[in-house]
């Protein structure tokens, strides 16, 4: 992601372990079928990311399913207006979870955040 944003001239982004924590959470509840694909329970992630980053003003999150590299999920990303916007945010810190379902397909969340 860093790479990306170096190459638009735009500042990297912090690696955060509170918010990769809750990046990870929500793709093991995604694999395991706790929730659905998608964007359920955001703003729960947001309030207890809060407090790591001393506050949040702004905070976005991209999914994905189904593919097999994190090289290929930031492709078809960068190929989606919303997804690309929120990569190209004004963000400086990030998490990244990763997580398979029993069939072997993975569940990808990285949530931008800024404060």
């Amino acid at each position: 992601m860093n790479e990306y944003r170096r190459k638009k001239k735009l500042p990297p982004m912090t690696m955060n372990t509170v918010m990769s924590a809750e990046a990870l959470k929500h793709s093991e509840n995604m694999a395991a079928r706790r929730t659905s694909f998608g964007h359920n329970g955001f703003q729960h992630r947001i309030k207890r990311i809060t407090p790591a980053l001393n506050g949040v003003s702004g905070a976005a999150e991209n999914v994905a399913m189904g593919s097999t590299t994190a090289k290929e999920v930031v492709s078809r990303w960068l190929k989606s207006p919303v997804h690309k916007q929120n990569i190209e945010g004004r963000y400086n810190h990030t998490g990244i979870g990763v997580a398979a379902d029993r069939k072997g397909v993975l569940y990808f969340t990285q949530i931008f955040a800024a404060n």
